[in-house]
């Protein structure tokens, strides 16, 4: 980590490689950047004047959520969502707002960002709420009827089940390429759930063009790595974090899910391709070029995460086009963009095995980078915050199953998940310029375990227990704050109704009617079904996950010794690490140097700086000297930034815009606004 300007000076070498073509300049046209780098050739903000950066405008959505957007700017007009997924249009240099479009959905939860499309004159936003996806006019944010029904397509039609009976949502843009949008999306964790096809459509009409089997059907390469005939009821392996495209190449880079069920695998045998895997696709046909499985039969809900990066890095005095694409484990595959072959090797690791089901016996662990997340976790890594609270962890460690990165969950025992199931890394991305990667990371643990499914008895019970529970526990106690208990819920049956159809946060939308929504009512509000008939266990699997728990100590914090996040520049010409730095602190602690859980990502810029705001407590964001890691500038924002910025220029000037809510730190007041930065005003 001492040639760290020589590193950086050989990046700015190759950053002719990183500039986007899409939007150059003064826009941010594009989800995450052109290839996903999140990387600007704006240069009005630089290391030398980034400290007098001072807000510029805010804009106050009136609401609390958790929409996690990344906008987009487009000749000086921001796109954006609120926390009840309206799509707004706001003056980049003042905030104003310009219009706002209300689907008539009642939808919530993350949407991270839109697409754009644009041919000569013709211009449309792509915008989504719950499961349906709109092409806007971005003039006023009407629906343009010419597309689908109305100006929207319901992405649930075509996926081969009963699109009442399947919940499903867009948490990310598809990607455009030429005349189509390509798109995935967000099911349940358990049955019953939607296959993650990616399907493509034509901007203008709506119309499917292609598909691509996650879960292969007869006669589909892939198809061996399941049980006969599951791809007619299994669900999940779905493309979530996001897509980049290769536009010189024609190429989609498609990152996928677990399978359904994320902790207990039993009715789906085999490796499971293509859950877990990294997919390149043909952008005009849905062809497979190559695939990439980052974890085989996947009992953790291992997801790959974000969006992978594109990057060109030099190996053995050659350019070589890549695609990086990190882990909740912590690990970062580097592979070639053509081939789909490791620039770095991959070995098999032996992984510990169930006495539930079959595993796979093996699971891929790159030789470089290192891994940017602690992979074992021992006695000597728990907290010595105070005494009392290592000896509590002690304690509780030695009741915990562990085993290492690629754990599985045990009936009537609790399993370590180190990294958490939050990661390592977490969905919002990494920047990228000149080989080098920049990766914001979380580094705390957390437990799961399962339960007979045999003991569940009722509708209500079966409802709540097979779809509910894994967040809000078999008790319904929950794991506050990242789950919220629902003894205590001030919802009325309505409301909570309401919540259910739509989804909130986390939670995806289900689709219960009827008997099913008034049996699972029931059972939330006093814990027992009017009719206590035992449901047959036939149809569901043998266990079921009884709940997310991250592990802290009695005073809330990370029951592991720090650092609890991280920031990191990683150059992958050579596999090496430039420097790491915790990133974000706790504010009632004396030590800051703890960092702390963050979600969202950073961006890069040409005037040579780096920003990211993500930290979950201090509701900071920061500037940093990407060859150093030095910290250059800091602002307090109004909630926690916990989604990725933008940087783009309007009337002259360039602004750094963040969302920010806090719906992640139930503690702390709520609400949602999203806050521009600029130089002062020359």
């Amino acid at each position: 980590m001492k040639n760290n300007k020589k590193i950086w000076a050989l990046g700015l070498g190759l950053l002719a490689f990183a500039l986007p073509a899409f939007g150059q300049g003064a826009d941010w046209a594009r989800y995450g950047g052109e290839g996903g780098r999140r990387f600007s050739s704006l240069v009005q903000i630089t290391r030398a004047n980034v400290g007098k950066l001072a807000e510029a405008w805010r804009f106050d959505m009136a609401e609390a959520g958790d929409p996690q957007t990344h906008p987009l700017a487009i000749n000086g007009v921001v796109y954006a969502y609120t926390p009840s997924l309206d799509t707004i249009a706001l003056d980049g240099a003042t905030g104003k707002l310009l219009w706002r479009f209300h689907s008539g959905v009642k939808a919530g939860g993350p949407q991270r960002g839109l697409a754009f499309w644009q041919r000569g004159h013709q211009r449309r936003l792509f915008a989504a709420a719950g499961n349906y996806l709109y092409a806007l006019d971005l003039a006023n944010g009407k629906p343009l009827p010419d597309f689908g029904v109305g100006g929207r397509i319901d992405l649930r039609e075509g996926l081969g089940r009963d699109p009442d009976k399947v919940s499903l949502a867009l948490t990310t843009p598809g990607v455009i390429w030429r005349d189509s949008i390509i798109m995935g999306f967000r099911t349940a964790e358990s049955a019953p759930a939607a296959p993650g096809d990616i399907r493509a459509f034509d901007v203008r009409t709506g119309k499917l063009r292609w598909s691509f089997h996650t879960i292969p059907h007869p006669g589909e390469p892939g198809y061996e790595s399941w049980p006969p005939d599951y791809w007619k009821t299994g669900g999940g392996a779905n493309a979530w974090p996001g897509m980049v495209v290769d536009e010189k190449r024609g190429m989609v880079f498609a990152p996928t899910g677990s399978a359904v069920s994320d902790f207990y695998g039993a009715d789906r045998s085999g490796d499971n391709l293509y859950a877990n895997s990294l997919l390149a696709l043909d952008a005009d046909t849905g062809k497979l070029r190559w695939h990439f499985q980052g974890v085989h039969h996947d009992v953790a809900d291992r997801d790959f995460p974000s969006p992978p990066v594109l990057l060109t890095v030099r190996r053995g005095g050659k350019v070589v086009d890549a695609v990086a694409q990190a882990t909740k484990q912590g690990y970062l595959f580097v592979l070639d963009r053509v081939t789909g072959k490791p620039l770095f090797p991959v070995t098999e690791m032996a992984v510990p095995q169930s006495d539930i089901e079959t595993l796979s016996p093996t699971q891929p662990v790159p030789s470089l980078p290192a891994p940017y997340a602690r992979q074992h976790l021992s006695e000597g890594v728990l907290t010595n915050r105070t005494p009392a609270a290592h000896q509590w962890a002690v304690e509780q460690f030695r009741s915990f199953a562990n085993d290492g990165p690629f754990p599985h969950m045990r009936p009537g025992r609790q399993t370590l998940a180190f990294p958490g199931f939050d990661g390592g890394a977490e969905w919002g991305g990494q920047a990228s310029a000149g080989g080098i990667l920049y990766l914001n990371a979380n580094d705390v643990a957390w437990t799961g375990g399962l339960a007979d499914s045999a003991t569940v008895h009722g509708l209500g019970a079966r409802l709540y227990q097979d779809n509910c529970a894994g967040c809000h526990g078999p008790d319904r106690k929950g794991a506050p704050p990242t789950f919220p208990s629902l003894l205590d819920s001030k919802l009325i049956d309505g409301q909570m109704a309401e919540v259910i159809r739509a989804g909130r946060g986390r939670m995806p939308a289900f689709n219960f009617a009827g008997e099913n929504m008034a049996a699972l009512l029931n059972y939330v509000r006093g814990g027992e079904d009017k009719e206590m008939t035992t449901v047959a266990s036939g149809d569901r699997p043998a266990y079921r996950f009884t709940g997310y728990r991250k592990f802290l100590d009695p005073d809330g914090y990370p029951a592991v010794a720090p650092p609890w996040g991280s920031l990191s520049a990683i150059d992958l010409n050579s596999g090496s690490y430039v420097w790491r730095i915790p990133l974000g602190e706790y504010p009632a602690l004396a030590d800051k140097s703890t960092g702390s859980e963050n979600y969202g990502g950073p961006i890069l810029t040409a005037g040579g700086v780096l920003f990211i705001a993500a930290t979950l407590y201090d509701k900071k964001i920061r500037a940093f000297d990407p060859r150093s890691g030095g910290l250059l500038w800091q602002a307090q924002l109004p909630y926690a930034g916990n989604a990725t910025p933008i940087t783009y220029m309007a009337r002259g000037r360039q602004y750094v815009l963040i969302q920010a809510d806090n719906a992640r730190d139930r503690k702390a007041p709520q609400g949602a606004a999203y806050v521009a930065f600029a130089l002062p005003d020359r």
